[in-house]
């Protein structure tokens, strides 16, 4: 596991971008439990970092696509498209993910 961030840095409700071993990663913090998927939108590469989330759904800030942040699938338009998803560990040291 690598850490990404510290510990309070990404507040309840909200997200951050990181890159990570040339991969842009998007966490999550959805009621203190963390989620951390691809960023990038399969459609035209928009970032979903500042995508609306509803019952754990994110919505593409562009174009509207949405995606599971546990599963990181795909919920419309097209089948079997899925994007990476994330072991994520809060610990008092840190927030750090496996990749």
């Amino acid at each position: 596991m690598i850490k990404i961030t510290e510990k309070n840095s990404i507040k309840n409700g909200q997200s951050k971008q990181f890159e990570i071993n040339k991969k842009k990663i998007v966490i999550f913090n959805i009621n203190e439990t963390y989620y951390a998927l691809d960023s990038l939108c399969v459609h035209q590469d928009r970032s979903l970092v500042h995508g609306k989330v509803t019952n754990n759904i994110i919505e593409c800030p562009s174009h509207s696509w949405h995606y599971d942040i546990k599963t990181g699938k795909l919920l419309d338009y097209l089948k079997d498209i899925k994007l990476s998803t994330y072991d994520v560990k809060n610990t008092k040291n840190g927030i750090y993910i496996d990749v």
